[in-house]
């Protein structure tokens, strides 16, 4: 079992074994330069290692839980192994899910809110600490498509909600991260009200993940723009912060 006692912001490095990720999609494939990455982020600064094989830009192309292990088993085997504890496994499938977890101890991602009952069933099984991201609904292009959220305690409710559910079935306070979804169907005002989130819940702990994306504007590619938002969320007490830029990001933990 996985317990986390922050002290400091953290550092989440972002690692897209994807054709299609918007910022980084076709470039990490290759199991070999996907561990190599990796290790590179975490040389860098990242406490976490953050591994998605499927893309959730808007747009992007479901993958079968199938396509998306094949594409993972390698890595986790490799890098797990180097880095125990230090990897964080992006998925919404609780067939992915399972399946790494039976192999080691993976912090579980998931961005579409453990909507799904069997994700809830597979953490709860194995006791596995998690990322709890907000989405409305269940289908990640629906929300991107359509009516976009507004209302920040919508936010609040549903991911509070998810949290006691886990600690009903025995998971830990301190084994659940929040997660507000910047950026998963809701308005440009939300998405820069959410960098903000940590004030909101600060019984727990808050992973924000802004990295790059379209809220940020034209110069969402800059590294000053990322780490104009970085600042506010750990101004607003996030304890972790999802990036791509690691080693850019890191005279932000000196400023703290």
């Amino acid at each position: 079992m996985i317990c986390y006692d922050i002290t400091m912001v953290q550092l989440v490095g972002i690692l897209n074994i994807t054709p299609d990720s918007f910022s980084d999609g076709d470039l990490f494939l290759d199991p070999e330069k996907a561990v190599r990455h990796a290790e590179k982020l975490m040389s860098e600064g990242a406490s976490l290692v953050d591994i998605g094989a499927e893309s959730t830009r808007p747009g992007a192309k479901p993958i079968t839980p199938t396509e998306e292990w094949k594409r993972l088993k390698l890595v986790l085997e490799w890098f797990s192994t180097l880095y125990p504890r230090r990897l964080s496994l992006d998925t919404y499938h609780p067939e992915t899910a399972g399946r790494a977890l039976s192999m080691r101890e993976f912090i579980i991602n998931d961005v579409s809110g453990m909507n799904n009952p069997a994700m809830i069933e597979v953490i709860a099984r194995h006791q596995a600490s998690c990322i709890i991201g907000h989405l409305e609904g269940t289908d990640i292009q629906a929300a991107h498509q359509g009516e976009l959220i507004n209302d920040i305690q919508v936010v609040i409710d549903d991911l509070l909600a998810k949290a006691d559910l886990l600690q009903e079935k025995g998971l830990k306070h301190n084994q659940i991260i929040l997660d507000p979804g910047i950026g998963f169907g809701k308005t440009q005002e939300l998405n820069e009200q959410l960098l903000e989130f940590a004030k909101h819940v600060p019984e727990y702990d808050v992973m924000i993940g802004y990295s790059r994306k379209r809220f940020l504007g034209d110069k969402r590619m800059e590294l000053e723009t990322n780490l104009a938002a970085g600042r506010k969320a750990i101004a607003a007490g996030a304890a972790y912060l999802r990036v791509h830029d690691v080693a850019g990001h890191r005279q932000l933990l000196e400023e703290v």
